[in-house]
């Protein structure tokens, strides 16, 4: 746990950069940092680890005073993840891991073998262990500097917008892979980021600054979106807030329905009047067949309606109702973890579903 009190940072020219903050980070979970630029988020996750020192006030690591540590010593407790990683240029990427168990005191080999087990655990192949930081890609910089990070197993991860430097796609992979680490080690993360999107999807507790250092809001993303603390909060967080509050709310209360299917490489059958679901072999939707259309017996993937996104059963309504909406039939393609079709949903039972909770969208 990591407890903000009355910190303030004011710097010689009279800026102050973080105003009298008190907050309670919560151990083994992901607090997000967020706010427009300069209102003080990577500041306050700086002075964690003493990168920036505070100017008055106090900050605690499970109950311990950070002033009490040598910063040194502090530091290699707490793993710290910047923008384009960071990493060395000079050494491999298992030699940019080891690096922080090497300067703990572990024996090279040591270093190395967890090393080589953590670029496993971020997704990363053991033929790139040998290769240079100039030879990856941005997205794969960032996986081997969130392994450097945890080379050390730190009970606390500091993470300054590590995402903000590669293509959307790419974020979206890297925000999944952080999820499912922080599913299996449990870690006291705090995440820095600008993006209200970002905050709320990875975030247990999200910290909305404004500028001048002050913290405006503090709740779980659902709180924050459903009851904005002030305009500033509802401004920041957007006029779309209640599009946004789906991604908390489960389709349990959607009944999935049933159309007509049909599998490529299988005869079609008559023309028909209303669109057939194409699927593959193993039950996998790959398009729709339009109404009326002509299929010369076998049907074939060629002249499929592209289907639109695909809702895999039991995540949250965000994902129902972009599946609808990107739908030709108005109709989201329901599937299971593996891809294979269940059903559909449409855009109107989600909508109904929203109007049986108020709370979420209110104000929105």
């Amino acid at each position: 746990m990591i407890e903000f009190r009355d910190v303030t940072k004011q710097y010689p020219d009279g800026t102050i950069a973080v105003d009298k903050l008190n907050m309670t980070v919560d151990a083994g979970a992901i607090t997000v940092f967020v706010g427009p630029s300069g209102c003080g988020k990577t500041t306050s996750l700086r002075m964690v680890n003493r990168m920036i020192e505070a100017t008055s006030g106090t900050i605690l690591i499970d109950g311990k005073d950070i002033r009490d540590s040598e910063p040194a010593l502090l530091r290699r407790g707490i793993g710290y993840v910047i923008q384009q990683a960071g990493l060395f240029p000079h050494r491999t990427v298992l030699d940019n891991v080891a690096t922080v168990p090497l300067l703990s005191g572990w024996d090279k080999r040591k270093a190395r073998a967890r090393a080589a087990e953590l670029l496993e655990t971020v997704g990363l192949p053991a033929e790139f262990a040998k290769r240079y930081p100039v030879q990856l890609s941005g997205g794969q910089q960032q996986r081997v500097g969130v392994a450097r990070a945890l080379a050390a197993d730190p009970p606390i991860l500091l993470m300054d917008e590590p995402f903000s430097a590669v293509d959307p796609v790419v974020r979206e992979d890297l925000q999944n892979e952080l999820l499912r680490l922080q599913g299996e080690l449990d870690k006291t993360i705090i995440f820095v980021t600008h993006d209200i999107d970002e905050a709320v999807r990875i975030g247990e507790k999200v910290a909305v600054f404004r500028k001048g250092g002050v913290l405006a809001q503090y709740g779980t993303p659902a709180e924050v979106l459903r009851d904005p603390a002030d305009e500033f909060v509802a401004s920041f967080v957007g006029r779309d807030r209640g599009y946004r509050g789906l991604s908390f709310l489960e389709a349990d209360g959607v009944a999935v329905g049933q159309i007509t299917t049909a599998t490529v490489g299988q005869p079609y059958g008559d023309t028909k009047s209303e669109w057939v679901l194409a699927l593959d072999e193993h039950g996998r939707p790959c398009g729709w067949v339009a109404p009326e259309s002509k299929v010369d017996g076998v049907l074939r993937t060629d002249g499929l309606v592209s289907g639109g996104s695909l809702y895999t059963a039991g995540t949250p309504l965000r994902g129902a109702l972009d599946s609808a909406l990107s739908s030709p039939t108005s109709k989201g393609v329901v599937v299971d973890t593996e891809g294979k079709y269940v059903g559909v949903i449409s855009a109107r039972q989600v909508l109904d579903l929203i109007e049986n909770h108020p709370r979420l969208v209110s104000g929105s």
